[in-house]
């Protein structure tokens, strides 16, 4: 019995620190705020260097610029494609004004949309520019002012950027878009004739002041979803650095030697990230100093242009959101590697990434989100039905034998080496597999995760609505008895709302229990009494979409239960006895 106990603390606390322990570390635990430092170079406070470092703002203690401020400052070339709209900088050549036409900061249908760049110097300064380092040429810095060959930059209107040196050195930026969030640089330079050889290499920089609200604090290895610096390099996807860990590592500096790949910087639904030529070996970099984040890619080697010579090189950013279709799209025409594994799919992203397609598949049979997560429901536990069934099977023998087991530890309850002899012979003469009942479980919980991270991390559900009260199956169930469901006027905390899908997932987990056979163990009995209303409570802050496919997943289990209780009546029976002697006991 004391094994047991043991088993089933330790279920509730891996339980408790998969699903509970990120919210009850950030209500009670919250996280210092960051130690200020103070700059003492120049290329960490503004300006440029020969890397390129140029940080989001010039001051760390400088008054945040007003937006529309900093969007009239300088002259700037539109953007305009059926998913972006903003403009770009002609004062460092810098994409710092980009918003998501096709997503909407609220759910209301008045709220503005999505903003991802903004100026340097504002608030939540974010943006990227492309530029040179080298020796031998004045270099364009972050304070040049280019000349533009058009207004708009448009899928169908590249406009070219355009600079030339003192010494008549020039550079250029030709600039494309395509119809969703990818913008093409074609980045020149050409050495003037009777000037020395200029040795020279194109880099791309993307520049944060901050982090996001939800950036990665810490949490399980299994719900914890990567928020913060992101990269592939040398063929793999890495997401070993978050904004914290760049900042505690040496010189807040973390750098990566590759060829092909990419890095940048991701929040749960949005991306930018710096996709360098895939044929030439780059030194990639996250930096972090006080409040600036960066992400960084430079040639690993200089170019040598001769007087009168040009070298050429084409690189590209990414900046919208983590659709996937659009994704995978980039990397089967455009060969950019694990680009879609910007989405944090986890430790079973072989299922995951195969539930997320069906997913999205059957939201456009449908048309609906809920529709589409009950009907992705049922596939699953059609699916996993034969394992439930053996699961239910082996329950039905091991109960069916329970008398002759309780017999077998009454008579050898001082040998116990002969009790385990007698124990295996009972199973074999009963054709009865121990294990085959916890195997199904170990099976199923991958499905799981999978579905969850599928379910959380699906921009293509945002603000998406199922029925009735449920208008945005990305957030909280928001129907709660805890406000009288809207009534009283103020929004509870995420661990005390507690709606109707959490409620009724707790309800339907108890009727789950009560077709079951009870354990034989009361400690285990106790355990299990109290598991659905702990549940009801840790999974009140996630997603509704989440929340209904366990509530749709218990319904079907409930009827699978019922239906497998016909087919075994042996265990029906024995069910019924052990009930009626449980009564007799008590009276």
């Amino acid at each position: 019995m004391e094994d047991r106990r043991n088993i089933i603390l330790a279920v509730l606390l891996t339980g408790l620190i998969l699903f509970g322990w990120p919210y009850i570390a950030e209500q009670f635990f919250p996280a210092p705020p960051p130690a200020e430092k103070t700059a003492a170079a120049p290329a960490k406070t503004g300006g440029a260097s020969t890397d390129g470092g140029d940080i989001a703002t010039s001051s760390a203690t400088a008054k945040a610029v007003a937006l529309p401020a900093a969007l009239a400052a300088n002259p700037r070339v539109l953007i305009e494609t059926p998913k972006l709209s903003g403009s770009i900088n002609l004062e460092g050549a810098r994409v710092d004004d980009l918003v998501l036409t096709t997503h909407r900061q609220e759910l209301s249908k008045k709220s503005p949309p999505v903003r991802l760049f903004a100026p340097s110097g504002t608030e939540n300064a974010y943006f990227a520019r492309f530029g040179w380092t080298g020796n031998g040429a004045t270099l364009p810095t972050d304070k040049t002012v280019w000349t533009a060959d058009g207004k708009k930059l448009t899928p169908t209107t590249p406009v070219t950027l355009s600079w030339t040196n003192p010494e008549g050195q020039r550079f250029d930026i030709k600039l494309s878009i395509d119809e969703h969030y990818m913008i093409s640089a074609d980045q020149r330079f050409t050495n003037a004739a009777g000037l020395p050889t200029a040795n020279v290499a194109p880099f791309g920089i993307i520049s944060r002041k901050g982090q996001p609200k939800d950036a990665t604090k810490g949490g399980s290895i299994f719900t914890q979803i990567h928020i913060g610096p992101i990269g592939v390099f040398n063929g793999e996807p890495n997401y070993d650095w978050g904004y914290k860990q760049v900042a505690e590592a040496p010189d807040g500096k973390v750098s990566f030697a590759t060829t092909g790949g990419w890095n940048g910087m991701t929040d749960k639904y949005w991306l930018a990230a710096l996709i360098p030529d895939q044929k030439v070996p780059v030194k990639a970099e996250f930096k972090s100093d006080s409040d600036y984040n960066w992400a960084h890619v430079r040639n690993a080697q200089l170019t040598a242009v001769e007087p009168g010579k040009s070298a050429a090189q084409t690189s590209r950013l990414f900046a919208g959101a983590k659709e996937f279709e659009e994704l995978r799209g980039y990397t089967k025409t455009l060969g950019i590697p694990y680009l879609d594994y910007s989405i944090d799919w986890g430790w079973f992203w072989f299922i995951a990434i195969p539930f997320h397609r069906l997913l999205l598949w059957l939201f456009g049979v449908f048309g609906n989100f809920g529709v589409a997560i009950i009907a992705l429901t049922l596939i699953v536990r059609t699916f996993m039905f034969p394992v439930a069934n053996k699961q239910f099977a082996s329950m039905a023998g091991m109960r069916a034998v329970q008398p002759k087991m309780k017999a077998l530890q009454e008579r050898y309850k001082d040998d116990k080496p002969k009790l385990q002899q007698e124990m295996m012979k009972l199973y074999q003469e009963e054709k009865i597999n121990p294990l085959a009942g916890c195997l199904p479980i170990l099976l199923q919980i991958p499905v799981f995760f999978a579905l969850y991270k599928t379910l959380m991390l699906s921009v293509e559900m945002r603000h998406q609505p199922f029925a009735l009260w449920l208008k945005d199956l990305s957030a909280p169930d928001p129907l709660t008895p805890v406000n009288l469901f809207g009534l009283l006027p103020f929004h509870p905390p995420a661990f005390l709302a507690i709606g109707a899908l959490p409620i009724l997932l707790g309800i339907t987990m108890w009727l789950m229990q009560r077709l079951n056979p009870q354990p034989m163990d009361e400690v285990q009995k106790q355990v299990f009494s109290i598991m659905p209303w702990f549940l009801m409570f840790i999974m009140a802050p996630f997603a509704a979409g989440l929340q209904l496919y366990w509530v749709v997943s218990n319904l079907i289990s409930i009827g699978q239960q019922k239906w497998l209780h016909a087919r075994h009546p042996i265990l029906r029976e024995q069910m019924a006895k052990e009930e009626a002697e449980k009564n007799k006991a008590k009276a």
